[in-house]
């Protein structure tokens, strides 16, 4: 829904209010914690950095808590063999169902997503002995580069940089430019970290297999927040973590994806008794497991990966597609405040204008961000920065309201005009 063209300050908050109301998934924020101010509150948190840290749940604090004094306390051990050994594999089948678009038996949950990129990439190019090139772009999140970097070094690998714009990504033009007969693996994030760019999963893909090369998606921006279709693009591999949009909690385990047909051809590195064929064993060599679960090292992180659930399974009630949609509009809205609020103060919006190619979040550029950053958390309003001049807005759909992103907005606002006259906070 378009915003109205702005006749004053309360011409976007009455809309704001109005969306609210007629929000098909305004029922969802209550059940966050965190998000029950009124909405007239003289000072409300707005919270604008979901795409880092998601709030936790309420249904979450229930779980862990029940987890901690009954499946833990009472069972103890036993939890092993009564649900705990399975979790990982459970959550994974839910999470491909409801989220990524992937049939049972691909997905797993476990290890961080450094250390799941590592596996998979690692295996990756162990498969396709001969090949010499890794492609990856020079604006992907750091960690993906820095892995990347350290398995060419590893395995005599060469790294095919495509250069990427901050406020856009990767294209399909520029992948088919730096793909050929000597590329083993492409890494891309399907959403940029920085500018909120969608990548064209399905193109993307379909270059690289034309050159038997495999593609490794990192979904850590896009997993909850856009519909996700690993299966009908022919993904080979992704990952992602459950911290942003599924508010798993901080630290909370990645998830790993790898296609069916593999799972049997493809060997990962880090071999832990939690791959094994038979986990209690205890045989004297390593003999991996059938199916996604040879995927697996070490002990998983039970208590850590509780949370997720609770995010996975509203949106599996409310379908990717709504979420979506309520994405869209929100940051729709926040690029109309930002046009007609901070525009005229030197911010650039540099994030897709075009809705098709931005995710969950917008980012905005100018000199300032970095002081206004601060200013504004002091103040209980809370985006991030992102250098050297980027400050992201990051909206969940489930646990974001459009009050809160007008509020959100009207701070940000208050502060930067605040820093250019000189002054600090935020003013009246």
């Amino acid at each position: 829904m378009t915003p109205p063209e702005p006749i004053g300050l309360d011409a976007h908050l009455t809309f704001a209010r109005r969306m609210d109301r007629i929000d098909g998934l305004a029922h969802y924020r209550p059940r966050f914690i965190g998000t029950d101010a009124l909405p007239d509150d003289a000072n409300p948190l707005a919270y604008l950095d979901g795409n880092s840290l998601g709030r936790p749940t309420k249904a979450s604090a229930e779980r862990i808590a029940e987890f901690i004094t009954h499946a833990w306390g009472e069972r103890l051990i036993r939890g092993w063999d009564e649900s705990w050994m399975e979790l990982p594999l459970r959550i994974g089948d839910d999470l491909g169902r409801s989220v990524i678009g992937a049939a049972p038996g691909q997905t797993f949950v476990g290890d961080s997503t450094t250390v799941l990129l590592y596996k998979l990439a690692r295996a990756a190019v162990d498969s396709r002995p001969g090949r010499t090139e890794i492609v990856l772009d020079s604006d992907n999140f750091p960690t993906d580069r820095y892995v990347l970097e350290g398995i060419a070094a590893e395995r005599g690998l060469s790294l095919r940089w495509i250069v990427s714009s901050t406020e856009g990504g990767v294209t399909p033009e520029q992948v088919r430019d730096a793909v050929g007969p000597r590329t083993a693996l492409v890494v891309l994030s399907h959403v940029a970290y920085r500018s909120g760019y969608i990548a064209d999963m399905r193109s993307i893909t379909q270059i690289a297999h034309e050159h038997d090369a495999l593609v490794l998606w990192d979904l850590s921006h896009s997993t909850g927040s856009i519909p996700v279709e690993l299966d009908l693009c022919d993904v080979d591999l992704a990952v992602g973590c459950s911290y942003k949009y599924l508010n798993g909690g901080p630290g909370s385990p990645a998830f790993g994806y790898v296609r069916a047909d593999l799972q049997e051809v493809l060997v990962q590195p880090i071999q832990g008794w939690m791959g094994t064929k038979d986990v209690f064993a205890m045989g004297p060599e390593y003999v991996p497991a059938t199916g996604i679960r040879r995927f697996m090292s070490g002990t998983p992180a039970i208590v850590a990966m509780l949370a997720m659930q609770d995010t996975i399974g509203m949106i599996e009630e409310a379908g990717i597609e709504q979420v979506r949609a309520k994405s869209v509009a929100l940051t729709e809205f926040t690029i109309t405040l930002v046009d007609e609020w901070l525009a005229p103060m030197g911010v650039t919006v540099a994030s897709p204008r075009e809705s098709s190619h931005r995710g969950g979040h917008v980012t905005i550029n100018h000199p300032a961000m970095r002081q206004v950053t601060t200013t504004l958390w002091a103040h209980d309003v809370i985006p991030d920065f992102r250098s050297p001049n980027g400050l992201r807005i990051g909206l969940s759909p489930l646990s974001t309201s459009f009050v809160e992103t007008y509020d959100g907005l009207a701070a940000i606002r208050d502060v930067l005009r605040g820093v250019l006259l000189g002054q600090s906070g935020l003013t009246a």
